[in-house]
């Protein structure tokens, strides 16, 4: 059963880079079930992300950018199965939405001994497709992601959902991470339009919570989740005919 984990007393040794919580018995080093920073191409892809870096912020920051712009934004890369929401299989598919890239730099963090979560808030995107809003029900969603790591003994929060190629399509702001502040979201387009608001926070969690987020996909999101499966099906039945 999944649960939110409660911030903690913290205790971070530098000269054997271990990360501690306390109160809440959490290790935000260690591999998990989606964030599988043991997973070796996972491993291999933090490593050459990092190729020649020392510094901690110098590290967190090539992997945003390499989990940003290498790991294609595709929203409709979502279903019910496990493989959407697991970092690895984010990497291996080369695209996926917000949830599994974010697991995907919280699993790279770890694998290059940076303590990492991943953290959720629903949100509103005001420069969504007509397609995308109808699939999702409108243009509220639910358990948006992104991550969180700690740096300079301070938890900073970072969003590498948004590749640089569709952010210029879309005329939006490319958003960028300095390892020191909160890289949450693009306000506005670039003509001052709004774009993204957030309307409400969900917390931060060890793994990500698959079994509440398609419980709520499934609730508030059901034609949005099942969309690839609908299309597979249909392909199968049109094949036949």
């Amino acid at each position: 059963m999944w649960h939110k984990k409660r911030l903690g007393r913290r205790v971070l040794s530098q000269s054997k880079n271990l990360f501690h919580e306390r109160d809440a018995d959490v290790d935000y080093l260690h591999p998990r079930h989606f964030i599988d920073s043991d997973d070796p191409a996972v491993v291999e892809f933090a490593q050459k992300s990092a190729l020649g870096l020392t510094d901690e912020i110098d590290k967190a920051v090539a992997l945003y950018l390499a989990v940003r712009d290498e790991v294609i934004y595709d929203p409709y890369y979502v279903g019910r199965d496990e493989k959407y929401y697991r970092a690895s299989e984010c990497l291996t598919a080369g695209r996926g939405f917000c949830i599994p890239k974010a697991a995907l730099m919280a699993a790279g963090a770890r694998a290059l001994n940076i303590p990492a979560r991943v953290g959720y808030a629903d949100v509103r995107n005001h420069l969504s497709t007509e397609k995308l809003d109808k699939l999702v029900g409108s243009n509220s969603y639910r358990w948006h992601s992104y991550c969180e790591l700690y740096l300079e003994h301070k938890w900073v929060k970072a969003t590498p959902a948004f590749n640089r190629s569709l952010c210029e399509r879309f005329d939006v702001h490319t958003l960028e991470f300095d390892g020191r502040t909160d890289s949450l979201l693009q306000e506005f387009d670039q003509s001052g339009r709004k774009h993204m608001e957030y309307i409400a926070q969900r917390g931060h969690f060890v793994d990500v919570p698959f079994q509440d987020i398609v419980a709520d996909f499934v609730r508030y999101h059901l034609d949005w989740l099942d969309y690839r499966s609908n299309i597979a099906q249909q392909e199968a039945i049109e094949s036949w005919d």
